[in-house]
């Protein structure tokens, strides 16, 4: 059953809908609002479940419940069909979306994520110390694979208020998705995904290296792959500018 996820919607114009990573919250896709709304997009931005202000129910979560979430937020603002740009666990909804629900994704943008991440026991093990030990204990290892250590110097204040984002993540929630990344395997319905697909990895991101990104561009017809120079897994917050580009380059392509 979908619940109903806290969203900020903003400008108006065809709708862009922005979905965070795992550990984080709308937050996270501020450097792009601004120059999405400029460009004539409706920006609408959500916590995933478990994350931020929106519910945090007990688990397990499946993919499919993610993807559910998002398509009762479109109803519920009168979207027809939104392009969709997501990162890490947001990318892996996108994905869902467009093999399940391929009517209501215009274009696909999938940033610094995968279709299959792996690491089943790891996964399991962060559930279980988020749940036991709370986020503080996870927070400090989010903080380093989702920035290099020049931009984390170079940025104290930033970095302290991601670590904070990181932090304040309900446990349940956080926990909940890492159990879905555990065992998630999308690979098999890439051939059914139709959208104009733009696949972002950052050349730096040790969570999902860029060769999960290439899986995923391999596996959609017609996808293309760019790589990032000095992005570690939030590429979008570490070089907002060149991710800005490439999203947009995108979605004006469809216009």
């Amino acid at each position: 059953m979908s619940v109903e996820v806290h969203h900020v919607v903003e400008g108006d114009g065809p709708a862009v809908v922005l979905s965070n990573s795992i550990g984080s919250t709308l937050r996270m896709w501020e450097p792009q609002v601004k120059p999405l709304v400029d460009n004539g997009f409706r920006v609408i931005r959500y916590d995933t479940r478990g994350h931020g202000r929106s519910p945090a129910p007990n688990g397990p979560y499946g993919i499919d419940d993610l993807g559910e979430d998002v398509l009762a937020l479109l109803d519920r603002l009168d979207v027809t069909e939104a392009h969709f740009v997501g990162l890490s666990l947001g990318g892996m909804t996108g994905v869902w979306l467009a093999q399940n629900a391929p009517n209501r994704v215009r274009t696909l943008v999938a940033c610094c994520t995968s279709v299959q991440p792996g690491n089943t026991q790891m996964w399991l093990d962060r559930a279980k110390t988020a749940r036991i030990e709370g986020m503080a204990s996870i927070a400090d290892g989010a903080l380093g694979r989702w920035f290099t250590r020049p931009w984390i110097d170079a940025n104290p204040g930033e970095a302290a208020a991601m670590l904070e984002m990181a932090a304040t993540t309900p446990a349940e929630g956080y926990a909940s998705c890492c159990e879905l990344l555990a065992d998630l395997d999308l690979v098999p319905g890439l051939p059914k995904v139709t959208a104009p697909t733009l696949v972002i990895s950052g050349a730096e991101d040790r969570a999902l290296p860029l060769e999960h990104g290439r899986v995923l561009a391999d596996g959609i017809r017609g996808a293309r792959f760019e790589i990032v120079e000095h992005a570690a897994h939030l590429g979008n917050y570490e070089q907002a500018g060149r991710f800005t580009q490439l999203i947009l380059a995108h979605l004006k392509e469809d216009a």
